[in-house]
């Protein structure tokens, strides 16, 4: 499904154009598959009828068994009628998927009322705010079945590594580096956030970046020869909302390019690695990231975890018609690469790496089981015995 409906053009545009793209879980057919299409139907109406006097423009369409918004506008970031506007949606969709018997109907709304943001009531957020350029190219990638450290090799890659992209030592602006803004998501600690430059601090972020379950790329990537953000992503974790497992993060991003930023090209390489994140069954194995064209549903041990990614261009807040950046052919090779790897991991089963270390699993029945099994543990005795010659 595809729905970009244009309310018209803004003659001398002189504001701020701000993306804000909104995700939920709100039902799916089959389990943990798909949305239908009445609740795809349902949550576009809405926006279409209610968004006339909000938003300039929107896009909405799912990954996985999630339905994202994708909205222009130039309220800014954080914008409490924006984000109403979101929740509204998906609360309406998710009496459509009750009224259907859909599986997980509601799911990723973790709070009863509306209480000015979605942030921390369970929908993932991304939000970018800019002066359009001349030619605003802009990428939007949704995954399923993984959580926010899913982004961190891919934008690290992007962003830091000339091995992939050949824009930091052939653009003399790309050439002055980025700037990381790295969450720690510890639910102990509660959020923190550090920046650090590359290239001078490249060791420093990838020490933090090779947990991707603690540490993530939060809300932005900055270009340091324009001072403008690159990227944003959504970094909610469900489970330190609700307290329990409720299902993986399933994040969106935002990424700007060409120009002071990475290629399109440059950005997307990284994704032919399919490299192993967390997520796929139950939210708690390691299986490696499929790139999947736009519209595509969740099958293999509920996954393999995927990510989509819709490219466009925005003109005084009008968006082009979408391009699917995975669906050329190169990519069915990457595709059936990462299906051996998701099939070769699978035979370990539950043993060791196949699953996520425990303090992932915490949140999961096994913490329950580990509890009651550690109460029926006992002390071994042991007694010497001495040999009499």
């Amino acid at each position: 499904m595809e729905c970009s409906l244009h309310f018209g053009q803004v003659e001398g545009w002189a504001m701020k154009l701000t993306l804000s793209v909104i995700k939920a879980d709100i039902g799916s057919v089959g389990g943990h598959v798909s949305p239908s299409k009445h609740l795809r139907e349902t949550v576009a109406s809405y926006i279409a009828e209610q968004g006339t006097r909000l938003i300039l423009d929107h896009y909405v369409s799912y990954t996985g068994d999630d339905i994202a918004i994708l909205m222009t506008h130039s309220r800014g970031e954080g914008d409490e009628q924006i984000h109403r506007l979101a929740w509204d949606a998906f609360r309406i969709g998710a009496e459509a998927a009750r009224q259907e018997g859909l599986y997980g109907a509601g799911q990723d709304l973790l709070k009863d009322s509306f209480s000015g943001n979605v942030k921390g009531m369970g929908p993932a957020v991304a939000e970018l705010e800019f002066d359009e350029r001349p030619n605003e190219p802009f990428l939007f990638f949704a995954a399923d079945k993984t959580d926010p450290g899913a982004y961190n090799l891919p934008l690290y890659l992007a962003f830091a590594d000339v091995m992939n992209t050949p824009g930091l030592i052939l653009s003399p602006r790309i050439s002055r580096g980025f700037r990381f803004v790295i969450m720690d998501v510890n639910h102990t600690t509660g959020d923190r956030v550090i920046e650090l430059d590359a290239p001078e601090d490249l060791y420093d972020i990838a020490a933090l970046l090779r947990d991707p379950e603690r540490y993530v790329v939060v809300e932005s990537v900055w270009s340091r020869a324009g001072g403008e953000q690159a990227v944003a992503v959504a970094t909610s974790r469900l489970h330190n909302i609700a307290g329990k497992y409720t299902g993986k993060d399933d994040p969106v991003m935002l990424v700007r390019v060409q120009m002071d930023f990475p290629a399109t090209g440059e950005v997307l390489a990284p994704y032919a690695i399919g490299h192993f994140v967390g997520g796929c069954m139950r939210g708690s194995h390691q299986m490696p990231l499929m790139p999947v064209t736009l519209n595509t549903g969740i099958s293999y041990f509920d996954g393999p975890p995927i990510v989509s990614c819709a490219g466009f261009c925005v003109h005084n807040g009008k968006l082009t018609e979408p391009i699917d950046g995975f669906a050329q052919p190169f990519w069915d090779t990457v595709r059936g690469h990462v299906a051996n790897k998701a099939m070769e991991i699978r035979r370990q089963g539950f043993i060791g790496t196949a699953m996520l270390p425990m303090s992932e699993l915490e949140y999961t029945g096994i913490a329950q089981k580990l509890s009651s099994l550690d109460e029926k543990f006992h002390m071994r005795v042991t007694e010497k015995v001495h040999a009499i010659n």
